[in-house]
Protein backbone atom coordinates (compact mmCIF):
# COMPACT_ATOMS: atom_id res chain seq x y z
CA UNK A 1 0.00 0.00 0.00
CA UNK A 2 1.41 3.62 -1.10
CA UNK A 3 1.97 5.70 1.68
CA UNK A 4 -1.18 7.73 1.99
CA UNK A 5 -3.22 9.62 -0.98
CA UNK A 6 -1.19 12.02 -2.89
CA UNK A 7 -0.29 15.35 -1.09
CA UNK A 8 0.96 18.35 -2.02
CA UNK A 9 4.26 19.73 -0.54
CA UNK A 10 3.66 22.35 2.53
CA UNK A 11 3.23 25.92 1.73
CA UNK A 12 5.47 27.59 4.30
CA UNK A 13 2.88 30.27 4.57
CA UNK A 14 -0.18 28.64 5.73
CA UNK A 15 -0.45 27.42 9.76
CA UNK A 16 0.36 24.17 10.20
CA UNK A 17 -2.47 23.81 12.54
CA UNK A 18 -5.17 23.75 10.25
CA UNK A 19 -9.05 23.79 11.77
CA UNK A 20 -11.56 21.15 11.02
CA UNK A 21 -15.23 21.71 9.86
CA UNK A 22 -17.44 19.88 12.48
CA UNK A 23 -20.70 18.57 11.59
CA UNK A 24 -24.03 20.87 13.11
CA UNK A 25 -24.85 17.66 15.63
CA UNK A 26 -21.56 17.86 16.53
CA UNK A 27 -21.62 21.37 17.10
CA UNK A 28 -24.60 21.98 18.97
CA UNK A 29 -23.57 18.94 20.93
CA UNK A 30 -19.94 20.94 21.94
CA UNK A 31 -22.68 24.34 22.66
CA UNK A 32 -24.90 22.90 25.21
CA UNK A 33 -21.96 21.36 26.94
CA UNK A 34 -20.36 24.63 26.87
CA UNK A 35 -23.08 26.15 28.56
CA UNK A 36 -23.73 23.33 31.05
CA UNK A 37 -20.24 23.90 31.95
CA UNK A 38 -20.71 27.60 32.34
CA UNK A 39 -23.53 27.17 33.93
CA UNK A 40 -21.76 25.43 36.57
CA UNK A 41 -18.91 27.05 37.16
CA UNK A 42 -16.66 24.59 35.10
CA UNK A 43 -13.86 26.34 33.29
CA UNK A 44 -13.84 26.37 29.04
CA UNK A 45 -13.52 22.93 27.53
CA UNK A 46 -10.94 23.23 24.67
CA UNK A 47 -12.49 20.41 22.41
CA UNK A 48 -14.64 23.04 21.49
CA UNK A 49 -12.25 24.21 18.60
CA UNK A 50 -10.60 20.85 17.18
CA UNK A 51 -6.80 21.87 15.81
CA UNK A 52 -5.81 19.38 12.88
CA UNK A 53 -1.99 19.67 13.31
CA UNK A 54 -0.44 18.42 10.02
CA UNK A 55 3.71 17.60 10.00
CA UNK A 56 5.32 17.26 7.08
CA UNK A 57 9.24 16.10 6.15
CA UNK A 58 11.14 16.41 3.61
CA UNK A 59 7.91 17.39 1.42
CA UNK A 60 6.24 14.15 2.93
CA UNK A 61 3.59 14.25 5.04
CA UNK A 62 3.67 11.84 8.48
CA UNK A 63 2.19 10.79 11.75
CA UNK A 64 2.19 9.25 14.70
CA UNK A 65 1.38 5.80 15.88
CA UNK A 66 1.01 4.80 19.23
CA UNK A 67 -0.33 0.86 19.77
CA UNK A 68 -0.08 0.92 23.83
CA UNK A 69 -3.03 3.01 25.81
CA UNK A 70 -5.68 2.76 27.69
CA UNK A 71 -9.36 4.48 28.18
CA UNK A 72 -11.98 4.50 30.80
CA UNK A 73 -13.09 1.21 29.66
CA UNK A 74 -10.11 -0.15 31.90
CA UNK A 75 -10.49 -0.46 35.89
CA UNK A 76 -7.72 2.10 35.95
CA UNK A 77 -8.09 4.62 34.04
CA UNK A 78 -10.72 7.39 33.53
CA UNK A 79 -9.69 8.85 30.38
CA UNK A 80 -13.70 9.35 28.01
CA UNK A 81 -13.44 8.05 24.67
CA UNK A 82 -14.97 11.20 23.71
CA UNK A 83 -11.94 13.63 24.23
CA UNK A 84 -8.92 11.61 22.49
CA UNK A 85 -9.90 12.46 18.61
CA UNK A 86 -9.02 15.99 20.04
CA UNK A 87 -6.10 15.43 21.58
CA UNK A 88 -4.72 13.16 18.60
CA UNK A 89 -5.51 15.45 16.04
CA UNK A 90 -3.74 17.69 18.44
CA UNK A 91 -0.45 15.72 18.63
CA UNK A 92 -0.58 14.43 15.12
CA UNK A 93 -1.06 10.43 16.49
CA UNK A 94 -3.11 9.53 13.87
CA UNK A 95 -3.20 5.88 14.51
CA UNK A 96 -3.78 4.28 18.05
CA UNK A 97 -4.59 0.86 19.50
CA UNK A 98 -7.42 0.91 22.09
CA UNK A 99 -5.78 -1.83 24.73
CA UNK A 100 -7.61 -1.59 27.81
CA UNK A 101 -7.15 -4.03 30.39
CA UNK A 102 -9.21 -7.75 29.83
CA UNK A 103 -11.44 -5.47 27.93
CA UNK A 104 -12.44 -4.84 23.99
CA UNK A 105 -15.32 -2.62 23.60
CA UNK A 106 -13.16 0.98 23.90
CA UNK A 107 -11.76 0.19 20.41
CA UNK A 108 -15.13 -0.09 18.51
CA UNK A 109 -16.61 2.37 20.45
CA UNK A 110 -14.03 5.07 19.66
CA UNK A 111 -13.98 3.71 15.84
CA UNK A 112 -17.86 5.12 16.37
CA UNK A 113 -17.10 8.42 17.56
CA UNK A 114 -14.59 8.81 15.22
CA UNK A 115 -17.26 7.80 12.32
CA UNK A 116 -19.92 10.27 13.59
CA UNK A 117 -17.15 12.78 13.84
CA UNK A 118 -16.27 12.98 10.22
CA UNK A 119 -12.62 11.97 11.15
CA UNK A 120 -12.60 8.44 9.67
CA UNK A 121 -10.28 9.73 6.56
CA UNK A 122 -7.68 11.06 9.50
CA UNK A 123 -7.65 9.07 12.19
CA UNK A 124 -7.64 4.87 12.74
CA UNK A 125 -8.28 3.12 15.88
CA UNK A 126 -7.09 -0.29 16.39
CA UNK A 127 -9.80 -2.32 18.49
CA UNK A 128 -7.59 -4.33 20.97
CA UNK A 129 -7.02 -5.76 24.53
CA UNK A 130 -4.33 -6.25 26.99
CA UNK A 131 -4.62 -9.33 27.93
CA UNK A 132 -3.70 -10.73 31.59
CA UNK A 133 -2.51 -14.56 30.66
CA UNK A 134 -1.83 -17.00 33.39
CA UNK A 135 1.59 -15.82 33.21
CA UNK A 136 1.65 -11.84 32.66
CA UNK A 137 0.09 -10.03 29.72
CA UNK A 138 0.00 -9.75 26.19
CA UNK A 139 -1.43 -7.60 23.70
CA UNK A 140 -3.78 -8.40 20.82
CA UNK A 141 -4.47 -5.92 18.06
CA UNK A 142 -7.63 -5.99 15.44
CA UNK A 143 -9.71 -8.09 17.62
CA UNK A 144 -13.77 -8.79 16.93
CA UNK A 145 -14.33 -9.73 20.82
CA UNK A 146 -12.74 -9.85 24.14
CA UNK A 147 -10.80 -12.36 24.79
CA UNK A 148 -10.87 -13.74 28.48
CA UNK A 149 -7.94 -13.47 31.19
CA UNK A 150 -6.03 -16.19 32.71
CA UNK A 151 -5.45 -18.56 29.92
CA UNK A 152 -2.18 -19.63 28.97
CA UNK A 153 0.02 -17.31 26.99
CA UNK A 154 -0.41 -20.59 23.74
CA UNK A 155 -3.93 -20.30 24.74
CA UNK A 156 -4.23 -15.92 24.34
CA UNK A 157 -2.13 -16.62 21.25
CA UNK A 158 -4.52 -19.06 19.68
CA UNK A 159 -7.36 -16.67 20.36
CA UNK A 160 -5.90 -13.78 18.77
CA UNK A 161 -5.11 -15.58 15.88
CA UNK A 162 -8.31 -17.41 15.52
CA UNK A 163 -9.69 -13.49 15.50
CA UNK A 164 -7.24 -12.48 12.60
CA UNK A 165 -5.47 -10.80 14.79
CA UNK A 166 -1.43 -9.56 15.77
CA UNK A 167 0.46 -10.80 18.98
CA UNK A 168 2.30 -8.07 20.28
CA UNK A 169 4.52 -8.02 23.15
CA UNK A 170 4.73 -5.36 25.65
CA UNK A 171 7.43 -3.91 28.26
CA UNK A 172 8.42 -7.76 28.22
CA UNK A 173 11.78 -6.97 29.05
CA UNK A 174 11.54 -5.30 32.47
CA UNK A 175 11.96 -7.19 35.45
CA UNK A 176 10.10 -4.42 37.81
CA UNK A 177 6.85 -4.20 35.56
CA UNK A 178 4.51 -5.95 37.70
CA UNK A 179 2.79 -7.90 35.41
CA UNK A 180 5.23 -8.45 32.29
CA UNK A 181 4.87 -11.30 30.36
CA UNK A 182 7.40 -13.76 32.23
CA UNK A 183 10.37 -14.87 30.52
CA UNK A 184 9.63 -18.51 29.91
CA UNK A 185 6.34 -18.12 28.53
CA UNK A 186 8.09 -15.14 25.89
CA UNK A 187 10.47 -17.66 24.82
CA UNK A 188 7.36 -20.50 24.15
CA UNK A 189 5.37 -18.39 22.16
CA UNK A 190 8.72 -16.23 20.36
CA UNK A 191 7.73 -17.65 16.94
CA UNK A 192 4.00 -16.70 17.36
CA UNK A 193 5.00 -12.40 18.28
CA UNK A 194 4.44 -10.44 15.46
CA UNK A 195 5.37 -7.11 16.88
CA UNK A 196 7.57 -6.11 19.80
CA UNK A 197 7.10 -2.70 21.67
CA UNK A 198 10.52 -1.37 21.84
CA UNK A 199 9.82 1.89 23.65
CA UNK A 200 7.28 2.14 26.25
CA UNK A 201 7.19 5.39 28.02
CA UNK A 202 6.70 3.86 31.43
CA UNK A 203 9.55 1.07 31.99
CA UNK A 204 11.65 1.20 35.43
CA UNK A 205 14.24 2.20 33.21
CA UNK A 206 14.81 2.90 29.43
CA UNK A 207 17.70 0.61 29.37
CA UNK A 208 14.49 -2.10 29.24
CA UNK A 209 13.40 -0.75 25.84
CA UNK A 210 16.96 -1.04 24.37
CA UNK A 211 16.67 -4.72 24.88
CA UNK A 212 13.19 -5.31 23.20
CA UNK A 213 14.92 -3.54 20.27
CA UNK A 214 17.29 -5.99 20.73
CA UNK A 215 15.41 -8.92 20.68
CA UNK A 216 13.74 -7.40 17.87
CA UNK A 217 16.45 -7.08 15.38
CA UNK A 218 17.30 -10.55 16.21
CA UNK A 219 14.34 -11.83 14.76
CA UNK A 220 13.56 -9.40 12.41
CA UNK A 221 10.42 -8.57 13.99
CA UNK A 222 8.55 -5.72 12.88
CA UNK A 223 8.91 -2.82 16.17
CA UNK A 224 6.13 -0.34 17.51
CA UNK A 225 5.93 2.35 20.30
CA UNK A 226 3.75 2.17 23.33
CA UNK A 227 3.03 5.15 25.66
CA UNK A 228 0.89 3.15 28.12
CA UNK A 229 -1.33 6.23 28.52
CA UNK A 230 -3.26 5.79 31.68
CA UNK A 231 -4.88 10.01 31.33
CA UNK A 232 -5.43 11.69 28.34
CA UNK A 233 -2.56 13.44 27.63
CA UNK A 234 0.11 10.45 28.24
CA UNK A 235 -1.76 9.44 24.42
CA UNK A 236 1.20 10.17 22.20
CA UNK A 237 3.98 10.36 24.09
CA UNK A 238 5.24 7.03 22.76
CA UNK A 239 5.14 6.68 19.34
CA UNK A 240 6.40 5.42 15.91
CA UNK A 241 6.90 8.32 13.05
CA UNK A 242 5.95 6.89 9.39
CA UNK A 243 4.30 8.07 6.28
CA UNK A 244 0.65 9.23 6.80
CA UNK A 245 -2.29 6.76 6.02
CA UNK A 246 -5.33 5.22 7.23
CA UNK A 247 -4.58 2.07 9.26
CA UNK A 248 -7.38 -0.76 8.67
CA UNK A 249 -6.04 -4.43 8.48
CA UNK A 250 -3.06 -5.64 9.99
CA UNK A 251 -1.56 -5.75 6.47
CA UNK A 252 -1.49 -1.97 6.44
CA UNK A 253 -0.28 -1.72 9.75
CA UNK A 254 2.90 -3.60 9.53
CA UNK A 255 3.95 -2.07 6.29
CA UNK A 256 3.65 1.49 8.25
CA UNK A 257 5.79 0.00 11.49
CA UNK A 258 8.37 -0.93 8.60
CA UNK A 259 8.60 2.59 7.21
CA UNK A 260 8.93 4.05 10.78
CA UNK A 261 11.17 5.08 13.18
CA UNK A 262 10.73 4.58 16.63
CA UNK A 263 10.79 7.48 19.41
CA UNK A 264 9.40 8.60 22.38
CA UNK A 265 9.86 10.18 25.70
CA UNK A 266 10.54 7.76 29.01
CA UNK A 267 8.93 8.94 32.38
CA UNK A 268 10.46 7.85 35.61
CA UNK A 269 7.56 5.99 36.99
CA UNK A 270 7.54 7.46 40.40
CA UNK A 271 7.25 11.26 38.23
CA UNK A 272 4.59 9.40 36.37
CA UNK A 273 2.59 8.20 39.11
CA UNK A 274 2.19 12.05 40.38
CA UNK A 275 2.00 12.96 36.98
CA UNK A 276 -1.32 10.81 36.31
CA UNK A 277 -2.87 11.98 39.33
CA UNK A 278 -2.28 15.61 38.70
CA UNK A 279 -3.78 14.84 35.21
CA UNK A 280 -6.27 13.22 36.57
CA UNK A 281 -7.92 15.93 38.62
CA UNK A 282 -7.03 18.63 36.15
CA UNK A 283 -8.95 16.71 33.46
CA UNK A 284 -11.78 17.46 36.08
CA UNK A 285 -11.99 20.87 34.20
CA UNK A 286 -11.23 20.02 30.42
CA UNK A 287 -12.95 18.43 27.55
Amino acid sequence: MPPGPPLPPPNPREAREVPLRRSWPVALVHAVQDRVGAALGWAPRPAATMQNNIVWRDGVQVMRVDLHMHTEVSHDCRTPLRDIPTWMLRTNTRVIAVTDHDQHRGGPELQAIIRDQGLDDRLSVIPGEEVTTSEGELIGLFLQERIPPKLTPEETVREIRAQGGLVLLQHGFDPLKRYRLRPEATERIAADIDIVETFNSRLSRHRWNRAAAEWAQARGLPMSAGSDAHTLRDIGEAWVETPFRTVHTPTQLLEALREGVVAGRWTHPAYAFGQKQWRNFNSQFRR
